[in-house]
């Protein structure tokens, strides 16, 4: 049973002090104790109901508050009876731990509130409990590994009438028993999953998308690659899969709770098995990324690209284009990092879901990115096929460092699109993830300029405000390369001499002086044009114009005056 079915038994006299957002906790026992240190006796899940006998002073709660949190407990009802009103120092502990507490009125006895919830839980587990062990067993012994996980999740649809699917973390499908998930639902699954994982609340989570409730349950890491328990969980949040069930797993009991965590398990097994399958291109990646940063000979990177081809994009008949894309994850206000977070391994990892159609279902529709990292950076050998007839189908080992035609190459703003959302929750308010493209080249020796430039690209994005930010090749051949490097005093300092003046006036005179510099500029100077956009006389679009070079002391007819107010509007 949840806590928030006992606050609302009015027979059981509680009174909520403090946690409101934990009320979906499960509730799987109850203990009576004074002890200051009741630590022995704690197992998990249980109400803890006390007389307050254990607190001499305002020093002894801190303690039995971090003892309660650290052993699991789901919530903590302290009686009136003793002491009047529950002390605040207790109050702000709970609230300090994301401990739910209550308040029991003197007139209730501890005993009926414990027998109340030993019917409920025990009636619960009785008529649930033979069911769940057998399905367990039938569970454990159809792994993923002779099927997937949608064996797994079949079952549990057959069996227990549960819809489920398996989400990566930027909520896109890689297995589901039936219909697929509504679009944008796996988005914002992932995106209330990351979310909760980030403030430290316990799975499964409980969400509400379109009128729907889920129950999110992490999917743990379990290879050799797993993450010690006390790693920071920013080391994993971006990178965990998760198990979405189409019900509300708070009133479940204990066992079939630990069903689904079963359940959990055998997929983390099954993702653990194609991670390990991940390792030959991420050597790949590695090899060449080596190679091109050590400045080897284009003849041997040549060679490397031979060898990858055939495992990146098996039967192609010519050697692809290829792109680089460059990611990197930091964590502290500022990019300042965060110290003992390893961040290339999780740029990694995000890099590769996020280089994965957003539209493909399925864990295997990865096998043709290869992600290396060096330092805090993750970097992607991305290959891309020729286009039949074009200029770029020369030979990988041509000498050619020109940029290959990239009609149908990666995109920085269209990569984040789909998962800008969710990987904002994760990242929360002390994360960021850049991202740079460069653009497709078809020659060993352009992958040196293809890594340098997605480099750039991926400072220019790291200028911007924002948590997931991207940037292009494209960008880096106008002014938006140069504006966002420009230092903030220089920056306000240019855009009030010339903006302020006329700002100033259109609050005074509501003349629309800056949306008509705006218009002005947008159409070359035309005074025609720009008098139709703005549905104004050319003499009264004169006058404006006018009065915009009298407070400024400007020309809008002098090239570098133009370009002056173009630069200040795209500054402001």
């Amino acid at each position: 049973m949840r806590l928030r079915a006992l606050l609302e038994t009015d027979a059981l006299g509680l009174r909520l002090l403090g946690g409101e957002d934990e009320l979906d906790r499960t509730v799987r026992g109850v203990m009576t104790t004074d002890l200051r240190d009741p630590s022995r006796y704690l197992s998990g899940g249980e109400l803890v109901l006390t007389g307050l006998a254990w607190r001499r002073d305002a020093a002894d709660t801190e303690p039995f508050v971090r003892i309660l949190a650290s052993a699991g407990v789901a919530g903590l009802a302290a009686g009136e009876a003793e002491l009047g009103a529950i002390p605040d120092d207790l109050v702000q502990a709970c609230l300090r731990h994301r401990l739910p507490l209550f308040a029991v009125n003197e007139s209730v006895a501890f005993a009926t509130i414990t027998e109340h919830v030993v019917r409920q839980v025990s009636g619960e587990r009785a008529g649930d409990l033979a069911a769940v062990v057998d399905r367990h067993r039938r569970l454990m012994t159809s792994g993923p590994a002779g099927g997937g996980p949608e064996v797994v999740l079949d079952l549990l649809g057959s069996d227990l009438d549960l819809r489920a699917w398996v989400l990566s973390p930027t909520g896109r499908q890689i297995a589901g028993a039936g219909a697929p998930l509504p679009p944008g639902i796996g988005a914002a699954l992932a995106g209330e999953h990351l979310s909760a994982t980030r403030t430290g609340r316990r799975g499964p989570h409980r969400a509400v998308v379109r009128g729907q409730t889920y129950s999110l349950f992490p999917i743990r890491n379990t290879g050799r690659g797993a993450a010690p328990a006390t790693r920071d969980v920013r080391e994993t949040v971006l990178s965990d899969w998760l198990l979405a069930v189409e019900a509300d797993a708070g009133d479940w009991p204990a066992a079939r709770l630990d069903l689904l965590q079963g359940v959990t398990q055998l997929i983390a097994v099954e993702r653990d098995r194609r991670d390990a399958a991940r390792t030959v291109r991420r050597r790949l990646a590695q090899e060449v990324l080596e190679l091109v940063q050590t400045g080897a000979p284009p003849a041997e990177i040549a060679a490397r690209l031979r060898v990858a081809a055939p495992v990146l994009l098996p039967g192609l008949g010519t050697a692809p284009h290829w792109q680089v894309v460059v990611a990197r994850v930091e964590w502290g206000e500022g990019g300042t990092g965060a110290p003992g977070i390893d961040a290339g391994p999780v740029a990694q990892s995000l890099l590769e879901e996020i280089l994965v159609d957003p539209a493909t279902a399925g864990p295997d529709s990865a096998d043709r990115i290869a992600v290396a990292h060096t330092g805090d950076e993750a970097i992607a050998l991305v290959p891309l096929p020729a286009v039949p007839g074009a200029d770029g189908d020369a030979p990988a080992e041509e000498d050619d460092a020109a940029p290959a035609p990239d009609g149908g190459g990666l995109h920085a703003d269209a990569l984040l699109a789909a998962v800008r959302g969710p990987l904002s929750a994760g990242l929360a308010d002390d994360g960021r993830l850049t991202l740079g493209v460069s653009a497709a080249v078809h020659s060993a020796e352009g992958l040196r300029g293809a890594l340098e430039e997605a480099r750039h690209a991926r400072r220019v994005a790291a200028a911007r405000p924002g948590r997931v930010c991207a940037a292009g090749h494209h960008e880096l051949a106008s002014h938006v390369l140069l504006l966002p490097f420009v230092p903030d005093d220089v920056r306000r300092a240019f855009t009030a001499r010339l903006l302020d003046p006329l700002r100033d006036y259109d609050r005074r005179h509501r003349a629309e002086l800056i949306p008509t510099l705006e218009a002005f500029l947008d159409c070359d100077g035309s005074w025609t044009r720009c008098a139709g956009r703005l549905h104004l006389h050319v003499n009264t679009l004169r006058y404006r114009v006018g009065r915009i070079e009298q407070l400024t002391g400007r020309d809008l007819a002098r090239l570098e005056d133009k370009l002056d107010f173009f630069l200040a509007l795209r500054m402001s």
